[in-house]
């Protein structure tokens, strides 16, 4: 068994063409051209799709069932066996890496272990059909990943809104103090977007949800193959329903990375709140040591590397997204090369989503809140003065009115030094209402739904847990 592996780990390189050429491919065409050296990540799709294949054509009748058996029994070896490592300074490896790609190399691992047998395994089947269902397999499993570990963020968020309620601090807007609201609304807004993040996986993993084996290069296959059957094999709900389409169509590529860009264009807004929450300035809260680095010459430094590393890694997601798109905007129907380049961004995207998402759910799990310095920076009276602004509109003071009153009161504090309380009552402000100046009163006054009273907030906070849990269950 071990000659007969090492003979496999040294078998020539395969071309799957070039019978009619008088001249090998030369080393500049195998360089600019082989796409082993990345898509090798899809061997385990590859298998599975020729397996199933395989499969296909023993009840087509292509071939004989001892012989499915023989090509299975081959590929399981060649999976289990995994790809040999490749030499990045040649681009495309050496020794049995240097094979044009990931369908070449498992067709010329099962000729060394089978011989002439195993040329029979692309019997109807081209290159263009089989790597648009590895793509469709590898897409199956990033999308139901992403969602996982995107609903494990959701649900921590959804936990905090639930547990802070109630713990008040300013809210802002153009970065400035507004009005106040609980650090639970602010958890809670994130896991709403995060919830909308794992039904769009959710949505596009369904749509996604063909099988485009049996397509053949472009026109299907001349195989009397069951599609239906071979769809069902391999996991999936349905066949393509067009040869051309099907071996040209990167809409699931375009939908993961569309997907995956606006999850991390949300990732990146929180991390930019989290920066600056866990400022020096701010200080609402702390980082868990676990999940902040130092430096290297200031001893008391402790960075955010995690976020901002979520919020650089958005922009690249937006670039990647936006690159494969102008690839495929000017592609005639059917397969054309420009979709080797669908890949690499796919592969990219799935290992930082990979490492992102679990830093980010284990650091805002371990954040430390300040409630304290939360609850002095909402008793500000720039982030209350609407509220008294407000109890003057509801005992009947139109509330342009009312605004301008407020205003030039605050002014007059800033001009003495003072505060809106401080001054008492004066200048249309009774002293019932300089009551309003309390922020856990404001909190209580909005309590619409989708407000930021805490009754409302626990509610919505647990609302969005059984979204989680639903979500949960239907993947």
């Amino acid at each position: 068994m071990r000659m007969r592996k090492a003979a496999v780990a040294g078998s020539a390189p395969r071309r799957l063409w070039g019978g009619n050429f008088s001249a090998p491919p030369s080393a500049l065409l195998t360089r600019f051209n082989d796409s082993f050296a990345f898509d090798r990540a899809l061997l385990d799709e590859d298998v599975e799709g020729s397996l199933a294949w395989t499969s296909a054509l023993a009840r087509a009748g292509a071939i004989r069932a001892s012989e499915a058996r023989t090509i299975r029994g081959g590929l399981r070896r060649i999976r289990a066996q995994g790809v040999p490592p490749v030499d990045a300074g040649a681009g495309t490896g050496t020794g049995a890496a240097r094979h044009e790609d990931v369908h070449s190399y498992v067709e010329a691992a099962l000729a060394a272990r089978l011989g002439p047998l195993a040329g029979k395994l692309h019997t109807g089947r081209s290159r263009n059909d089989q790597v648009a269902t590895d793509l469709r397999l590898y897409l199956a499993k990033t999308f139901a990943e992403a969602q996982a570990r995107v609903l494990d963020l959701a649900d921590v968020l959804a936990r905090l809104a639930v547990k802070e309620a109630a713990t008040v601090m300013p809210g802002y807007t153009h970065l400035r103090r507004a009005i106040p609201v609980s650090f639970g609304h602010w958890a809670h807004a994130y896991a709403v977007m995060l919830l909308r993040d794992a039904a769009r996986f959710e949505a596009s993993r369904a749509r996604a949800d063909e099988c485009p084996l049996g397509a053949g290069a472009l026109a299907g296959t001349s195989v009397p193959v069951d599609r239906a059957a071979l769809a069902r094999a391999l996991g999936f709900a349905r066949p393509t329903a067009n040869s051309l389409d099907a071996v040209s169509d990167r809409d699931a590529a375009a939908e993961y990375l569309f997907d995956a860009s606006l999850l991390l264009t949300h990732l990146s807004r929180l991390a930019e709140d989290l920066i600056f929450f866990t400022s020096d300035e701010c200080g609402f809260a702390a980082l868990p040591d676990a999940l902040a680095t130092g430096s290297s010459r200031m001893p008391h430094k402790k960075n955010p590397d995690v976020l901002e590393l979520v919020r650089g890694h958005a922009g690249r997601a937006v670039g990647d997204l936006a690159g494969l798109l102008a690839i495929l905007k000017g592609l005639p129907l059917a397969y054309d090369k420009d979709l080797q380049l669908d890949k690499e961004p796919v592969f990219r995207m799935r290992e930082t989503l990979g490492a992102a998402l679990p830093a980010v759910t284990a650091l805002v799990s371990g954040l430390r809140l300040h409630r304290a310095r939360m609850h002095a920076a909402a008793t500000h009276d720039r982030v209350l003065s609407t509220e008294l602004a407000d109890a003057l509109a509801e005992r009947g003071v139109p509330f342009r009115e009312a605004h301008a009153i407020v205003a030039r009161r605050l002014a007059r504090a800033a001009a003495e030094g003072t505060s809106l309380r401080a001054l008492g009552p004066g200048d249309g402000i009774t002293r019932e209402d300089l009551r309003a100046l309390d922020p856990r009163r404001a909190l209580a006054r909005r309590k619409v739904f989708g407000g930021t009273a805490p009754a409302r907030v626990a509610r919505a906070g647990r609302a969005a847990r059984d979204a989680v849990a639903r979500l949960r269950r239907s993947s």
